[in-house]
């Protein structure tokens, strides 16, 4: 029990910093009169610290205005003005110091006629073009790893999979669960996302722990006449709906092209699934090879496993609600 205590402790600390480090900077420039941008730079932090991250503009640009600065939760934002002679059409923009991190930045960038270039700058390719037009092609890869990413780094999400794997015993229930859960996903996150519905974030966040802290606590009762046992796909679809909502809450940080509206949020949903599949692969295929050993005790692994995702989400559950003041 001790063991099992420390190893849950050392999960939670491993969970919370990784996320922490993996979170992305994000970059926002708005064209508000010919050749005169509005920037935003977004960069995470530690209390006071923050990563030695920097914005690149191209030589033909010039601060006009100091930055106002100023730390938002756990992000350090600086905003201020540039202009650039010409324009930063098919101009590079790149973000200096970020080859010697393990994070990635987001960038926005809005031109005056309200066409919308979303990027991702990675460590192994720190800068981006400004297109003239984003190409089709290029908004559905950029929307399509987001979704990707978003999902294998939501922790919330997978431990929520996770708890719907050590629930049901059986291949149908399973594929008929996931496809529940995808379902409903998809459509709160579309709804959220083009804001025809929407849903405070704090809390939703709070009661996608409440969602994980339920099933992980009707794995633990093992009674076959519990709600989830009998109707696994219900929970997961009603709890889908939920979920959804905090997908849709970081596609709207993100943002929406004002053009392919519809290509963008498919590929993103199409990147999310992609992720869970991968995810939900992975851990039939450690699970199978685990229990060639002989001396392998499904029933305590299961046990166990669904006391450590309770336990984890009871500790987001509660840092969520004290997050609310």
């Amino acid at each position: 029990m001790i063991r099992l205590v420390l190893f849950v402790l050392a999960c939670l600390f491993a969970i919370s910093a990784q996320a922490h480090e993996l979170r992305p900077a994000f970059l926002q420039v708005d064209e508000v009169a010919p050749e005169q941008y509005a920037v935003t730079w977004k960069v995470p932090a530690r209390g006071e610290l923050r990563m030695a991250l920097y914005v690149h503009f191209p030589a033909a640009c010039r601060q006009v205005s100091e930055p106002v600065e100023g730390y938002i939760d756990t992000a350090h934002v600086s905003r201020w003005r540039v202009t650039c002679d010409g324009g930063l059409t098919n101009q590079t923009v790149s973000i200096d110091g970020l080859t010697s991190t393990y994070t990635d930045a987001l960038a926005r960038i809005v031109s005056l006629d309200g066409t919308i270039q979303t990027s991702r700058i990675s460590p192994k390719s720190p800068e981006m073009i400004v297109a003239d037009r984003p190409t089709a092609l290029a908004t559905a890869g950029t929307y399509f790893s987001l979704g990707v990413e978003h999902i294998l780094l939501g922790f919330d999400h997978l431990l929520f999979v996770l708890a719907l794997l050590l629930l049901i015993r059986d291949l149908r229930s399973l594929l008929l669960t996931i496809t529940a859960f995808t379902a409903a996903h998809s459509v709160t996150l579309a709804f959220s996302a083009l804001g025809i519905a929407a849903a405070p974030q704090p809390p939703v966040e709070a009661l996608i722990a409440l969602s994980i802290m339920f099933v992980a606590s009707e794995i633990v009762r093992g009674s076959q006449g519990n709600l989830s046992s009998r109707y696994p796909w219900l929970v997961s679809f009603l709890f889908g709906l939920l979920h959804g909502f905090g997908f849709g809450g970081a596609l709207r940080e993100i943002g929406l092209p004002q053009k392919d509206v519809p290509l963008a949020l498919l590929t993103f949903n199409l990147g999310v699934e992609v992720g869970q599949l991968v995810f939900v692969g992975v851990t039939l295929l450690g699970v199978a090879c685990i229990r060639l050993r002989p001396d392998f005790n499904v029933s305590r692994a299961r046990l166990l496993l669904a006391y450590f995702v309770g336990t984890v989400s009871a500790v987001w559950f509660v840092q969520r609600v004290a997050g609310f003041a």
